[in-house]
């Protein structure tokens, strides 16, 4: 199918680049306080293949400490992630990059600090959007597999704005080469919440050696839901190519 091989090139996260300052406060403490970085938000990338998880990556964001001055001799930059983890912290004599690693969707208000010799500490608050797309495909299916999907962010932050769900469903035509073909398939997609509701169904029936899609939008962001399809005909297969992106209010 089209979208498939690009897929599975999808285990490069993705950044939207934003260069520049994202963090300059008044001198206070004796400490000029400059943080820059590349990017402010992210998408995480999970791939399955068949029901199976191949590939989950995770976001490495960097922040930029050399343009931060101080009166007196800086000891140490840090990053605290605000998630549970510890502080990032790295020598400011040797060092003025900080790296942190994100695991899961959320919004992360990061802060940012640098100590002087003198224990003296100057912070500030740096938003961070980390989002999240599962992409899924599944090949020549009567029973395909459900996909699940967890909205809530794992770090306590605010709820995702909404979840955008894109599902691509072929009838092959198996029987081209013969000179015959394979009978039209009732297919439903129905989307789940944890109570067993339908939230959200499309049926419809797609001609042999065609192809059907669904498009839509989900704003219930508080609880586990399944993107499930069901093959009316369970003699016929299908071919499935779908992502769900977990995304937050930029």
């Amino acid at each position: 199918m089209g979208r498939t091989a690009t897929l599975f090139l999808t285990f490069l996260l993705v950044l939207t680049s934003m260069t520049g300052c994202i963090s300059e406060q008044p001198i206070e403490n004796g400490i000029e306080l400059v943080v820059e970085s590349e990017a402010t938000n992210g998408t995480l990338v999970q791939v399955y293949s068949e029901g199976e998880l191949i590939s989950n990556s995770t976001l490495k964001i960097g922040f930029d400490f050399s343009k931060t001055s101080a009166d007196n001799t800086l000891v140490s930059f840090g990053i605290d992630p605000l998630d549970g983890r510890e502080p990032i912290v790295v020598d400011a004599g040797s060092e003025t990059e900080v790296e942190v690693e994100f695991f899961y969707h959320g919004i992360y208000n990061v802060t940012a600090f640098a100590v002087d010799e003198n224990g003296r500490q100057q912070s500030n608050s740096i938003s961070i959007r980390i989002e999240l797309r599962i992409e899924w495909t599944e090949s020549n299916t009567n029973e395909p597999e459900i996909l699940t999907f967890y909205p809530q962010p794992m770090n306590g932050g605010p709820y995702p704005s909404m979840i955008e769900v894109y599902s691509i469903i072929e009838n092959p035509n198996l029987l081209e080469d013969l000179g015959g073909g394979s009978e039209p398939v009732q297919v439903t997609w129905n989307i789940i919440d944890e109570l067993d509701d339908v939230c959200q169904r499309k049926t419809t029936q797609i001609q042999d050696g065609e192809t059907e899609y669904w498009n839509t939008i989900h704003f219930n962001t508080f609880q586990v839901h399944d993107l499930s399809i069901t093959v009316d005909d369970s003699q016929e297969r299908v071919s499935i190519d779908q992502s769900v992106t977990i995304l937050y209010q930029s």
